[in-house]
């Protein structure tokens, strides 16, 4: 028989995924953590990036998120994000148009612009747009 756990992912708009996983992967402060049902209790800052859940030996969910926190339980994982989408239903024109306002601020050398913030926006556009790849690579 299968273990699972049970993994809620939660953004400040709404709950997004909830049910029982037989492993999560997540982009963990210190890097990507795989969980599995009874792991030990932990509790981590989140990178953006993709948290992938998988349900089954053929179906993994894999969703953006653009950070937040990570709190694990034996039975129950809970991801807390800022924002939180299925890869499915990431605007890949709206990312790539971030991407390039991003680039653009970045590259911007009159002193007017917030690098710090231009910076957060690239790495958010260009992770939204590696979580699609990832996605339609896999055919899910």
């Amino acid at each position: 028989m299968t273990m699972t756990v049970h993994v809620d992912i939660v953004s400040a708009e709404k709950e997004i995924f909830s049910g029982l996983a037989e492993m999560i992967f997540a982009p963990a402060e210190l890097g990507e953590v795989g969980i599995s049902p009874r792991h030990a209790p932990l509790i981590s800052r989140l990178k953006p990036g993709e948290v992938r859940v998988k349900v089954s030996e053929t179906e993994v969910y894999p969703f953006y998120i653009s950070g937040g926190m990570l709190e694990i339980q034996p039975h129950l994982v809970t991801i807390l994000a800022d924002t939180a989408i299925r890869a499915k239903d990431i605007d890949e024109a709206a990312a790539i148009e971030a991407k390039t306002r991003a680039e653009e601020a970045l590259s911007d050398k009159s002193g007017k612009i917030d690098f710090t913030a231009a910076q957060a926006q690239l790495q958010e556009a260009v992770m939204q747009l590696r979580t699609l790849d990832r996605f339609r690579k896999r055919g899910s």
